[in-house]
């Protein structure tokens, strides 16, 4: 009986390790180790590229240096959401081409096989000899869509310029075409009208860079005028302690 009993209880301790030691391997199992979102990779910034037009007598009549970066709004068909994509323009695989006239002028950049057209068309107001950015349209053959993307806005005003001179913005600049379209601009210099030669004009900045040039002059002017002004202390405080020895 006292036999018995030991086996009993031999047999229930067994039970128990292998209850525990199976408890515990299910709960070691079953928690999975924590897992980190990948982080947000921010588009790089794109090449500048050199672009031009040639008119009729194989002189340039429109010459375009930028780096090109389009922010895209469209329906994806696999997703069925609207999704937003940033894409920068390769200039060693983008060809330009376009047409200069006396008050207008347009430069069409092809790029993803043909699948992709760019267009920026210009014009030029021959009475106050100033010249705009006045439509940009974008067609583009992209995989998951219905049909092509396309969209056009032919009633802008940007880089305003001088006939005879280049529009330059070295900042990047936000230009919005449409709902479904903005083109981030670097680097950027453009002249589409009163070209002499193969080379642009002397350039007028915009107002992006002329702030920046702003900053270090007022940076500069202040710290000048806060030197000035200890030196004028430490003359003063010189002076009035020379003054108090020579009256004792």
């Amino acid at each position: 009986m006292t036999q018995l009993g030991g086996v009993q209880s031999w047999s229930l301790g067994v039970t128990l390790q292998l209850v525990l030691a199976a408890f515990l391997h299910q709960g070691f199992a079953t928690v999975a180790p924590p897992t980190t979102a990948a982080p947000h990779k921010e588009p790089s910034r794109p090449e500048k590229g050199n672009y031009h037009v040639y008119s009729t007598n194989n002189t340039a009549c429109l010459l375009a240096s930028m780096g090109l970066q389009l922010n895209i709004t469209f329906s994806s068909v696999s997703q069925n959401k609207t999704l937003q994509e940033v894409v920068n323009l390769q200039p060693n695989m983008t060809k330009s081409s376009g047409l200069c006239a006396t008050e207008s002028a347009f430069l069409k950049l092809t790029t993803d096989s043909d699948k992709t057209n760019l267009t920026f068309f210009f014009t030029l107001n021959t009475t106050t000899n100033k010249y705009h950015l006045s439509e940009v349209s974008l067609f583009a053959v992209r995989p998951d869509t219905k049909e092509p993307f396309s969209t056009n806005n032919n009633s802008l005003d940007y880089l305003q310029g001088t006939l005879g001179y280049s529009y330059m913005c070295r900042q990047e600049q936000t230009l919005d075409v449409t709902q479904d379209l903005s083109i981030n601009t670097f680097q950027l210099q453009v002249q589409p009208f009163g070209l002499d030669g193969d080379h642009f004009g002397a350039a007028e900045e915009c107002q992006l860079d002329e702030d920046d040039m702003l900053i270090p002059i007022i940076v500069g002017a202040a710290l000048a005028g806060l030197v000035l002004i200890v030196l004028l202390a430490y003359l003063i405080g010189r002076k009035r302690s020379h003054a108090g020895y020579q009256t004792i």
